[in-house]
């Protein structure tokens, strides 16, 4: 063998030798990487300490990673938004299994903290429930106060929780909590009976909202989504206790082993706030509110959970006088009740929903869901009044006192109501998730709903002018309004869902595309309706801090009772309440084109969002809102649009802390009887901020601000619709603060105590509402005199209130 081949077998020899060495001392490791809420996540970098090897994880969020053998290995996980862990194999031997939970990144100041950005490919975007926890509210802390800062959604009722998003009303709204639509009472009429949110704040891990455009898993409603996740207690013990001025709330949390459970009671009694109203009298509103989450995971495969909810809001009032001036300074009028007779309403609302998930394999999740709801509302009240309507002569007056310059007018009425309306909603649900591929996540669902409804209403005004009856007519005693209803329903529904999730990338750029179709049946009036939904997500390579979103579909708002009631009158003539099973789905036809770009600015991050939008509204059911109740008429009968342009700059005003300014246009309106209107909901501008600041050397006391200037809506004059005529109010304008002092909390001395050892924190908040004292219009009370002409005396609403609070967490 010549000495060249022996040269040439001796290496190859060799290097066999050391690649089989070299493999010997390679192991992988692999597993899946989730966030809190147990998603997976995508993107995430895992790579070996002090090496170049690496990967990403996939859209399941699973990884492999190949790892030379040592003493100790260390793996660093890390993900923009989250925060970095880092897990040290101590001699590994053998391919090994590592899974991981990441954490949203949290920069401290005490116990105010921001995060990083996430990109939103969909239309909807993921709220902070943090950013509550210092906001002055006048409702108490309710996520709908969060929302209400957001672009294209408005409130003009600080007493009320219920909102319209770009143009719809309170009824378009979907709200869901842990996959479960839930429900809010049916008969409210005005912002001073409702009581607490159907959604415990104490209670949320996140908040998911979509003003439009939304997925087909979601159901069959024209304007946004809301959708609730509650948290998962994680330590033995864990909670927070409040009280304040306005109510109280508590919530405890406890996790042993496999079993978790989450408990909220909270109780609302705004006297000192409605107080403010100009009606005085004894208001005596009680709000109690009752909530359980418990989960248990029974193995890998199986898991079992149950939410339940029980309120109980009972709102009583005996007016005494009121007193309302309005005009302007040349033409000042006005308005004095004495009233006699009281109101006494209740509302009771019952919710439990059992849930059981059932895993066949790490790629498919499916969902049995069973839910019950109950409200039982009674509305009762006699009152009368006797009142002047008086000319004032500001100018001559003297010390601001204004001196009564003539009448106007003067009369009496009476109102009587005794409502009743008892419904119960069952519903039976299968939801499925499969993940077909890497990159591809389908949806899928079927569920069955029953309702039973049952109505009953006596309600009536009479009204006197100068000794006359209003409407005078000479021939006999009326009514300037009565109705009565004697209704029971019962009724079925039917819906299914399907949608797929595709992501992609390329030279150009990343690419998410979501579409499914929703289809649905209700047998009351025999209508299939089919809602095909899409959405296409962007982010370009040549700019990854810029997002890019389009949107569309066609999205039905499913009747329910409210919608069906409709007003003739019997062969008696008098005014009573039939189910108009001619009603069909009012139709919306979103297009949604919206762009996010993340920036720094003095080294701090922002986020700036825009978002236009255009929908086309069909078979609408024409309606007026008087305070927060909605009174819809004449079947489908009108058709229109909503269009307008949404924008929201986001970040660190102040280092550390989140602040926001949104901005919007807007334009709906609907032909009635051939003549183009605003609808009830035509809120042309509205600017919010929501503003955070600390004192830098002493970052434990804060302030936050929460403001609001939005268009008035239009009104128009009771029993007649906006084709014959609508007005304006004035803008609404408010603006409330809080200053907030941690008073123990984190490394404090006194936070070692035996006492204080189990607590995380201790806050006491002071808060100003309507810091300015302004005087906002939410509705109208119509005085009619012998010559049927109407005067619209304004329903003004709270004026300046203070508010203490203590927060305990533990």
């Amino acid at each position: 063998m010549s000495g060249l081949k022996r040269r040439y077998i001796i290496t190859v020899f060799l290097l066999i030798v050391a690649c089989r060495h070299m493999s010997a001392q390679q192991f992988t490791i692999s597993g899946k990487v989730i966030d809190a809420n147990n998603e997976p996540l995508e993107f995430v970098s895992v790579r070996i300490s002090s090496t170049l090897n690496g990967a990403l994880t996939n859209e399941k969020g699973e990884y492999m990673v190949s790892a030379s053998k040592r003493d100790t290995v260390e793996i660093i996980f890390s993900c923009v938004g989250y925060k970095t862990e880092k897990r040290a194999l101590i001699e590994p031997e053998g391919d090994l299994k590592l899974n991981m939970r990441l954490y949203h990144k949290d920069w401290y100041l005490d116990e105010v903290s921001v995060s990083e950005f996430r990109k939103q490919t969909s239309t909807l975007e993921i709220l902070d429930a943090k950013d509550l926890r210092l906001m002055p509210d006048a409702t108490g802390g309710s996520i709908e106060a969060l929302l209400t800062t957001m672009p294209g959604v408005h409130s003009n009722n600080e007493l009320s929780t219920q909102y319209s998003v770009r143009g719809g009303n309170y009824d378009e709204n979907l709200v869901y909590i842990n996959g479960i639509e839930v429900y809010r009472p049916l008969t409210v009429q005005s912002g001073q009976q409702e009581g607490l949110s159907i959604i415990n704040p104490d209670m949320v891990e996140s908040v998911g909202f979509s003003s439009g455009g939304f997925a087909a898993e979601y159901g069959d409603k024209m304007s946004s989504v809301l959708d609730i996740k509650y948290r998962k207690p994680e330590k033995y013990i864990e909670g927070s206790v409040s009280a304040s001025l306005m109510g109280a709330s508590v919530a405890i949390g406890s996790k042993v082993k496999n079993f978790t459970q989450l408990h909220g009671l909270r109780y609302k009694r705004n006297t000192s706030l409605l107080s403010s109203l100009d009606t005085q009298g004894e208001y005596d509103p009680t709000f109690i509110d009752y909530q359980t989450y418990m989960t248990y995971q029974i193995n890998p495969k199986w898991g079992i959970s149950l939410l339940g909810n029980i309120s109980h809001n009972l709102y009583n009032f005996i007016p005494q006088s009121r007193t309302t001036s309005f005009g302007t300074y040349s033409s000042l009028t006005e308005f004095k009740v004495y009233f006699d007779g009281a109101e006494h309403d209740k509302f009771q609302t019952f919710f439990g929903a059992l849930t059981l998930d059932y895993s066949p394999n790490s790629n498919t999740k499916l969902s049995l869901f069973t839910s019950a709801f109950a409200t039982n509302e009674i509305i009762k009240y006699d009152i009368s009044g006797e009142y002047w309507l008086s000319e004032l002569d500001a100018a001559n007056a003297g010390d601001n006192v204004s001196t009564e310059a003539g009448t106007l007018g003067y009369g009496s009425y009476r109102e009587h109501a005794n409502n009743q309306l008892n419904a119960a909603i069952y519903a039976v649900s299968v939801k499925g998730v499969s993940h077909l591929k890497k990159n591809n996540e389908l949806h899928y669902g079927i569920n069955y709903q029953y309702e039973r409804i049952k109505d009953r209403v006596r309600e009536w005004e009479t009204r006197d002018s100068a000794g006359y009856n209003l409407p005078h007519t000479g021939n006999g005693i009326d009514m300037i309004y009565a109705i009565s209803s004697h209704q029971d329903m019962n009724s079925n529904r039917l819906s299914a869902y399907i949608q797929d999730t595709y992501k992609w990338g390329s030279k150009i750029g990343r690419f998410t595309l979501t579409a499914g179709v929703r289809a649905a049946y209700w047998d009351f009036n025999n209508e299939f309706t089919v809602s095909p939904r899409a959405s296409l997500g962007y982010i370009p390579s040549f700019e990854e801090r810029l997002t890019f979103r389009f949107a569309t579909g066609l999205y039905y708002q499913a009747p329910f009772y409210k919608e069906l009631r409709d007003t003739v009158r019997n062969e008696n003539g008098n005014v009573v309440v039939r189910l108009n099973k001619d009603i069909k789905s009012q139709q919306a036809i979103h297009f949604i084109l919206g762009s996010d770009f993340t920036f720094r600015l003095a080294s701090r991050p922002f986020k700036f969002t825009a978002e236009v939008y255009y929908k086309i509204l069909n078979h609408l059911i024409p309606y007026e809102v008087d305070n927060v109740s909605i009174w819809y008429r004449d079947g489908n009968i009108s058709h229109g649009y909503a269009t307008g342009l949404d924008m929201k700059l986001f970040g660190e005003f102040v280092p550390g802390v989140d602040s926001w300014i949104a901005f919007s246009l807007m334009s709906t309106q609907e032909y009635i009887n051939g003549v183009k209107v605003p609808r009830p909901t035509d809120q042309r501008y509205s600017f919010t901020i929501y503003f955070q600041d600390y004192i830098p050397r002493f970052p434990r006391f804060k302030v936050s601000l929460r403001g609001v200037f939005a268009d008035g809506l239009p009104q128009s004059a009771p029993r007649k619709g906006r084709d014959e005529g609508w007005f304006r109010p004035p803008p609404y304008k408010r603006i409330d603060i809080g200053a907030y002092c941690m008073l123990a909390g984190g490394n404090d001395r006194v936070m070692k105590r035996p006492f204080f050892r189990e607590l995380k924190s201790i806050w006491l908040g002071f808060d100003i509402f309507n810091l300015f004292d302004f005087s906002n219009v939410n509705s109208y009370y119509w005085v009619t005199d012998i010559y049927n002409q109407q005067s619209a005396v304004p329903n003004y609403l709270t004026r300046r209130q203070f508010n203490v609070k203590l927060t305990v967490d533990f």
